[in-house]
C-alpha cells in the first residue's frame, strides 16, 4: 500500500517543462508540475515515499503528490480523452485521434525499432541521426514503465540535440509532442502525422521485472512487433544481451529478447553484429559502422550503471538495431 508524509521545499534543483526536482527536509523529490501544478522554496507538500522506503530503482527520489500551500488548482486540458483515468490524478491530456480521426491504418513498410529497455532507445536514435542526417525519427513512449515522459533525462536531452523529431505517449503513458489512445494509433500518428523515416517504440525508464519470465513489461515488444507486421511495417527487434549483468537469466541474449520472440505471432528482423549474431538463430547479420565507438561516447549514456566500456554486448546489439533501421528508412 501507499506511504505518505508532509515535508517542506528547501531548495529547487532542476526545472523544464513538466518537471520540477526539488530538496525537502525529507529528502529529495520530483514534482510533476501537469499534474500537481508546480512548487517553491517554503511549500508544504504531500510525498509519496512508496518507492524509495522499498529500495525501488527511482534514484532515491520521492514523487510530490500535492502542495498544501493550494486549497485548489486547476489547469485545462485540450480535449476529453483522459489518461491515468478513474485515479486521483486523471488528467485530461486531449487525444491526436481527435485531430486526426480517418487516417489510414497502414505503415507503408516504415522500419520501427521495438525496444524492451529505455537506454537502447537513446543508442538506436543517436545511430540513426548520426547515419542519416535529415531522416524524421520519432519515439513512441508506451505505459509500460514510467508514465511521465518529462520524467526521461534521456529524451530530455535527446530533444534539446535534435536526436528526435517527434514524441508520442501511447496509452496511459502522457507528456509527448502528441497523445494516441492505443499503440497502433500512436504508429499511424507517427507515419501519417509525424511524417516518419523511422519509428522507434519502447516503454520510459523503469522497466519491471521479474525471476519469471512472463513477469516483465518487456514483453510487451511482442505486442509491438505484432502490430507493426499487421499495419505494413518492417519490424525489428533490439536485443537486449549482456556480459556483464550479474544476472544469469541476462547473459549473452536475455531472456527478455527470448520470451519476446516465443510470445510473438510474427518473427521481427532481429539484427545483431557478427559477433553476437551466433548467439540467436535467424538474427540479421548488420556491420557496424567504424564511427560507431564515437557515437557511443558522444552519447554519454549507462544502462544499469554500465558504460559502452562496461558492457559492449549491450551497446553494441543495440548500435546493430539503428543501423538496420537506418538502411531500411524511406
Amino acid at each position: 500500500m501507499p506511504r505518505f508524509m508532509t515535508a517542506t521545499v528547501t531548495e529547487i534543483l532542476e526545472e523544464r517543462p513538466g518537471l520540477q526536482r526539488v530538496v525537502t527536509d525529507a529528502g529529495r523529490a520530483y514534482a510533476l508540475v501537469d499534474l500537481t501544478g508546480s512548487v517553491a522554496v517554503g511549500d508544504e507538500v504531500v510525498l509519496n515515499t512508496t518507492a524509495v522506503e522499498l529500495g525501488l530503482g527511482t534514484g532515491g527520489w520521492h514523487v510530490v503528490h500535492w502542495n498544501l500551500r493550494r486549497d485548489e488548482w486547476s489547469e485545462p486540458g485540450p480535449g476529453h480523452i483522459m489518461k491515468l483515468r478513474y485515479t486521483s490524478l486523471q488528467i485530461d491530456v486531449g487525444a491526436a485521434e481527435e485531430d486526426h480521426p480517418d487516417l489510414p491504418e497502414s505503415l507503408n513498410g516504415t522500419p520501427v525499432v521495438a525496444c524492451t529497455v529505455h537506454s537502447q532507445v537513446g543508442i538506436v536514435t543517436a545511430v540513426v541521426r548520426s547515419l542519416a542526417p535529415n531522416a524524421r525519427i520519432v519515439y513512441v513512449m508506451t505505459d509500460g514503465a514510467a508514465l511521465p515522459l518529462a520524467l526521461s533525462d534521456l529524451i530530455h536531452r535527446q530533444r534539446e540535440q535534435g536526436t528526435i523529431d517527434t514524441t508520442i505517449t501511447a496509452g496511459h503513458a502522457f507528456g509527448g509532442d502528441l497523445e494516441a489512445v492505443s499503440l497502433p494509433s500512436a504508429l499511424v500518428l507517427a507515419h501519417h502525422v509525424a511524417r516518419a523515416d523511422v519509428i522507434i517504440v519502447g516503454m520510459g525508464p523503469g522497466v519491471v521485472g521479474t525471476g519469471s519470465s512472463l513477469g516483465t513489461t518487456a514483453v510487451e515488444a511482442a505486442w509491438v512487433v505484432d502490430t507493426v507486421a499487421a499495419l505494413g511495417g518492417q519490424a525489428g527487434l533490439c536485443v537486449r544481451a549482456s556480459a556483464a549483468d550479474p544476472r544469469e537469466r541476462h547473459q549473452g541474449v536475455s531472456h527478455h529478447t527470448a520470451t519476446v520472440l516465443r510470445l510473438a505471432r510474427t518473427r521481427p528482423a532481429v539484427p545483431l553484429p557478427a559477433e553476437l549474431a551466433a548467439d540467436l538463430e535467424g538474427a540479421v547479420v548488420v556491420k557496424i559502422p567504424d564511427s560507431a565507438q564515437e557515437i557511443l561516447e558522444d552519447l554519454g549514456i549507462t544502462s544499469m550503471g554500465r558504460g559502452p566500456e562496461e558492457d559492449p554486448k549491450f551497446f553494441a546489439a543495440a548500435v546493430a538495431a539503428g543501423v538496420w533501421a537506418t538502411e531500411r528508412a524511406h
